[in-house]
């Protein structure tokens, strides 16, 4: 049944990025070109996700746990350190230079583009990447 509902989601989600056209580059992109031909429906998109999701998280976590785990997975700090910027300013520069987040770029693997598959391939070496500094770094830490 998770695994069901994990589906349904992605689904309602990639569905979402499809007919908003976010999993085109050149809409993202031209939402960051504020001097030339900028374009605020991403702008829309992510407010109308915001109108959904802030209400949907209260009533989540306002309940005593999740429908299929035995707790909620919720970050368990708040602090800003550099791992978190420098994460989120590598995130933002690949946006900005390929027009895809991950959000849009797994949906759009199903129109068989050679771009989307190019910035997938790019994002899991990415992912291993990261995971082999940090592991390196937390295997340093444990050894000091």
């Amino acid at each position: 049944m998770r695994l069901l509902t994990a589906f349904a989601i992605g689904l309602v989600f990639g569905v979402g990025i499809a007919i908003s056209g976010m999993m085109n580059p050149a809409k993202v992109l031209n939402f960051f070109d504020l001097a030339g031909t900028w374009d605020p429906s991403l702008a829309f998109v992510m407010g109308g996700g915001l109108l959904v999701a802030i209400p949907g998280y209260r009533m989540v976590l306002g309940g005593p746990y999740p429908t299929f785990e035995p707790r909620f997975q919720l970050p368990d700090t708040r602090v800003i350190d550099r791992r978190l910027v420098l994460g989120s300013g590598v995130f933002g520069i690949g946006w900005g230079i390929s027009g895809f987040c991950p959000g849009g770029a797994l949906p759009a693997l199903g129109t068989g583009k050679p771009e989307v598959f190019l910035f997938v391939t790019a994002l899991i070496g990415g992912l291993l990447l990261a995971r082999g500094i940090q592991s390196r770094g937390l295997r340093t830490k444990a050894s000091t």
